[in-house]
């Protein structure tokens, strides 16, 4: 029998839903013409982007993109509530999570849900949604990567089955790139519209007439009256807002749509983006762009932003390639470790000046063991309490 949604207070902190005020339905731009377009000219970039986390931050549900195990032995979730388990199946109609809980003296219930949406990369976790005519929730369990196996999702009270977190447009707006608000409700969509992951067009804004224009017969010749956004030549303050449109902990403003920020806008007139105290605590997961601001090397300099060490077009898993950005500017016989440890610190920049910190606004638990991932700090500082070996 099925088994009865149960309500919890709960917050949906891994995908920032913040409620706005009020909502105004937008249309997907009819003018977008998505990464298969760039492909013709810009290939090499296009296969490179489509590794990395930002592309991969929301994809359809299938085996290859859940990363959890749907075999014996690695398909259950047990809780602190002995009668309360998880588990994960999958058929030819797709994959499914099923809370099953026990009721005295006898009686079996039962709530399944299809996994319809994968968000996350994988590299610290997933989490799933699922859609209920065209409404689309959060499944009550995730995919953590550190444990290898499935947890419930973060905010979510270990021994309870939860089915009605709702996504809202604010979630998509930093884990998607298109789609059509239907709300009220908040979490109602026009499924047909929703473009899933972060695509080119995110960053340089609607393409097609840019592809139009390379594709006559008579091409521009300047990059810069091709038609396209490039966020590399806008000034400072307006690439770092590229960024903190998701990577700053903002929420929408009342009355401001989701997706009305365009590449080169001033943020603060779409998202009320927290302006922290000099000396106040900023969680390392959700206030990245805060962190860097606060750096000494992001003050003393009139030109650095988030992009002068990430290549958004290619994965970076290797900390020591970021060590040649650090020694541009740093002397290594400067460092106070120079002294004890010599030249095998000079590939160790980020791991002693940006060190792995636990986030305090993402955490789940598996099976009653509370569980808190490790997100690096991009203040730029001494921290006095990493070792180097």
């Amino acid at each position: 029998m099925p088994l009865p949604l149960i309500f919890a207070p709960v917050v949906f902190l891994l995908l920032a839903a913040i409620q706005p005020a009020a909502i105004t339905a937008q249309s997907v731009p009819a003018i977008c013409v998505g990464d298969d377009a760039c492909i013709a000219c810009h290939q090499d970039k296009v296969n490179s982007y489509r590794r990395t986390a930002h592309s991969l931050t929301s994809r359809p549900a299938d085996r290859d993109s859940v990363h959890g195990g749907f075999g014996p032995g690695s398909n259950i979730l047990r809780t602190v509530n002995t009668n309360l388990y998880f588990e994960m199946t999958t058929n030819e109609a797709g994959l499914f999570q099923t809370a099953w809980l026990r009721r005295p003296p006898n009686e079996i219930g039962h709530h399944t849900e299809r996994f319809g949406v994968v968000v996350g990369s994988g590299r610290k976790g997933q989490t799933y949604l699922f859609w209920k005519d065209d409404e689309l929730f959060q499944l009550p369990i995730s995919y953590w990567t550190e444990v290898g196996g499935w947890v419930n999702s973060p905010g979510y009270p270990d021994g309870i089955a939860v089915f009605n977190r709702p996504v809202t447009p604010r979630c998509l707006e930093c884990h998607a790139t298109a789609f059509k608000s239907l709300a009220p409700p908040i979490n109602h969509f026009d499924k047909t519209t929703l473009v899933l992951g972060i695509t080119c067009e995110k960053c340089h804004g609607p393409g097609s007439e840019h592809v139009a224009l390379y594709r006559s017969k008579a091409p521009p010749q300047s990059p810069t009256n091709g038609a396209i956004l490039n966020p590399a030549r806008f000034a400072r303050d307006r690439q770092v807002d590229v960024c903190a449109l998701c990577h700053a902990a903002g929420s929408p403003r009342p009355s401001v749509p989701s997706l009305s920020f365009v590449p080169g806008d001033v943020l603060d007139q779409f998202i009320d983006v927290p302006k922290p105290a000099p000396n106040a605590h900023v969680d390392v997961h959700g206030g990245h762009t805060q962190l860097l601001q606060r750096s000494r090397c992001f003050r003393s300099s009139a030109t650095m932003t988030c992009s002068t060490c990430h290549d958004v077009h290619a994965p970076q898993r290797d900390l020591a390639s970021f060590a040649p950005k650090c020694l541009a500017c740093h002397k290594i016989e400067s460092c106070g470790k120079f002294a004890t440890l010599g030249r095998k610190i000079s590939d160790q920049c980020v791991v002693c000046h940006m060190p792995l910190q636990s986030t305090d606004l993402i955490i789940s638990s598996a099976n009653g063991t509370k569980l808190q991932p490790k997100v690096r700090n991009h203040q730029i500082a001494i921290y006095p309490e990493v070792q180097l070996q």
